[in-house]
């Protein structure tokens, strides 16, 4: 049984509930008894003033490369950065060793993270068996099994009638079919985004168009089939036109974006974060969807404000040092994520560019929506009385330094090493268990 917590005097923002108030939360066994009342009664004190008080982070999207690629991440060193990051909930997507793609691997990754986890873990199971696009999985199985929807993940569903018989099959269990948009054969060999920044790098590049192209089928084929597409890490304004055109005609269609497209452009490989003259071919801004161009940034941001775009996920990517410490051709996709996704979507508030609100909202209610979470987990992404007590305790104003070091992640690898963020989670509990905190401020 968990203990009795008062949060006490923290400003309560629940996107969900429409709570915006100064006030108390109240957690016993694990639950949310009241958000924004009094307080009156014995437990343990947290001291929340000056606080932003919210629901846990849901991140629909995080690779926790367990089983099989434990050297690059595990279940335990993934879901203890999600907890600094203020992630209460992650979603795990399918491209372990072996794959996602059955019955036992789903019941294995649920098994380890029931007894190892800090936070709540709920699978994706692949749509092709092996994910190699040639077969359809048994996504009955799957789903029974506690998948949450479907994706090949970093490798698109090429095939387009395998496509639609997913989008058809995933829809008789009410589940999303998760695409990585990416049409291969125009984006071969590429490793960055196609522009003037890979020109003067003489990179190989992937056009715009081919993320583009990969979103316009998809849609397609939801509208015809009735059935939810979900757009993965989208990266590009013509991508967010095609889905803003879907959405107004009824199309079953929501999309996620990361925190490095909403802020970062393709020219933090040639010149890293600080700038300057120098070129770095940095492999840490190496990442699939590329970093795109100034435009592209404006146009997620601007898709996210309105909501065309549900949700902020992190494509937590994490690989060992020897993965990112060679050529940039050679170097693997990704960023590490989760422990800095807050701090720097925060830069997004601080400019001006969306509200706190609206932030929080796509950071814990927007996710939940976008996949239907609260069908498996009632009450996730709310304090709403009994909902699970999922909440993340923040600090807009405080500033940090980037350490990677430091992370709780066995992946370093960020590009972000050295920057100082604006934001800060102080505080993370996970189903009525303090799983982070940062300050002592949850300290008794």
């Amino acid at each position: 049984m968990s203990e009795r917590i008062i949060i006490r005097g923290g400003r309560i923002i629940d996107p969900a509930n429409g709570v915006d108030v100064v006030g108390n939360v109240v957690i016993e066994d694990g639950r949310v008894v009241s958000a924004g009342g009094s307080a009156t009664g014995a437990g343990r004190e947290i001291d929340a003033r000056g606080l932003i008080v919210a629901p846990g982070f849901v991140d629909l999207h995080a690779h926790l490369r367990d089983p099989g690629l434990e050297y690059k991440e595990d279940i335990e060193s993934g879901t203890r950065a999600a907890a600094r990051g203020g992630f209460t909930t992650v979603c795990a997507m399918p491209n372990t060793e072996p794959p996602m793609d059955n019955r036992s691997i789903v019941e294995y990754v649920l098994r380890e993270a029931a007894a190892r986890a800090s936070v709540r873990v709920l699978p994706i199971g692949a749509v092709s068996k092996g994910r190699a696009g040639k077969e359809l999985a048994e996504l009955g199985d799957l789903a029974a099994a506690g998948c949450v929807g479907f994706s090949d993940d970093g490798a698109p569903v090429a095939e387009t009638t395998l496509m639609r018989r997913a989008l058809e099959y995933a829809s008789i269990f009410g589940l999303p079919v998760i695409d990585h948009c990416e049409d291969k054969s125009l984006a071969q060999d590429a490793v960055m985004h196609e522009g003037w920044v890979s020109t003067r790098l003489g990179l190989r590049a992937a056009p715009a168009a081919a993320e583009i192209a990969a979103v316009a089928r998809d849609v397609a084929l939801a509208e015809a089939a009735g059935a939810h597409v979900h757009i993965a890490h989208v990266s590009t304004r013509g991508a967010i036109d095609e889905i803003r055109r879907a959405r107004a005609r009824g199309v079953r269609v929501t999309a996620e974006v990361t925190p490095h497209h909403l802020t970062l452009t393709d020219e933090v490989v040639a010149f890293g974060c600080a700038g300057g003259d120098e070129l770095l071919y940095d492999t840490n801004a190496k990442v699939n969807p590329p970093l795109r161009s100034q435009d592209d940034v404006d146009a997620c941001v601007e898709a996210l404000a309105d909501g065309t775009v549900d949700c902020i996920a992190t494509d937590h990517a994490p690989h060992a040092v020897i993965e990112k410490l060679c050529e940039f051709d050679e170097a693997a996709f990704g960023i590490s994520g989760l422990e800095t996704a807050f701090g720097l979507c925060m830069r997004l508030v601080h400019q001006n560019k969306i509200s706190l609100e609206t932030l929080i909202e796509r950071m814990t209610i927007g996710p939940v929506r976008a996949l239907g979470l609260d069908r498996q987990v009632p009450g996730i992404g709310t304090l709403a009385p009994g909902a699970p007590a999922d909440i993340v305790l923040l600090d807009p104003a405080a500033e940090w330094v980037v350490e990677p070091e430091r992370f709780a992640s066995k992946g370093k690898n960020t590009p972000l090493a050295g920057v100082t963020l604006k934001g800060r989670v102080v505080a993370t509990i996970a189903a009525g268990r303090i799983v982070h905190d940062e300050t002592g401020v949850a300290v008794a």
